[in-house]
């Protein structure tokens, strides 16, 4: 069997534990339904939660195609926030809903912060979630230019195939920022083994 990486690479080499039991300790365990909004572009960033059941999405708008992309996600036992613009309340960059009904314990950015500002070993852990941040974003950035669009979904397929088999086409194809159409003709090349591995 081979070992399935998580779609979020951030958490590689992490202990959250910490962090997650803080939020289940300290924060306030809520439902949030399909299309719910936790974060909204534009507006003060709040809030961290844990996710016990459900995925999110980051979404951005372009204006001048006015449509809206997929730009992350975070599934069942990962945080989701607009990370670090929620310790500070600075301006999200992303809107951030729930892609199905979704079960989280969420606590504050700036309670975050505190927690942060007054324990060192939750400083040290803050350091190494935005260094590992950087490098996941960095490293899906340069993949847009080192693969084509069937080469990133042959590797998404490749490291999480549980997730693509969670979203929906749209919002992969969205993610890749390709069609669903093309996306689907991926697919089938795939499928029918059009396209060797």
């Amino acid at each position: 069997m081979t070992h399935q990486q998580h779609f979020n690479s951030y958490k590689k080499g992490l202990d959250l534990d910490i962090l997650r039991q803080y939020c289940v300790e300290q924060g306030e365990r809520r439902t949030m339904e399909r299309g719910e909004v936790l974060e909204e572009a534009g507006k003060p960033a709040r809030w961290v939660a844990f996710v016990e059941r459900g995925c999110f999405k980051y979404v951005v708008h372009n204006d001048e195609e006015g449509k809206d992309y997929c730009t992350g996600f975070a599934f069942e036992g990962e945080f989701v926030a607009d990370f670090p613009n929620c310790l500070d309340g600075d301006v999200s960059e992303v809107t951030i809903e729930a892609d199905m009904p979704c079960e989280v314990y969420i606590i504050s950015g700036r309670q975050l912060q505190e927690l942060f500002d007054r324990d060192e070993e939750m400083a040290q852990i803050n350091l190494q979630i935005t260094k590992n941040l950087f490098k996941m974003v960095y490293a899906r950035d340069l993949d847009h230019y080192r693969f084509t669009a069937r080469g990133r979904y042959k590797q998404l397929l490749r490291r999480c195939p549980q997730v693509v088999q969670q979203l929906s086409l749209k919002d992969i194809a969205s993610f890749l920022n390709v069609t669903p159409t093309y996306l689907s003709k991926i697919r089938k090349e795939i499928t029918f083994g059009q396209e060797k591995s």
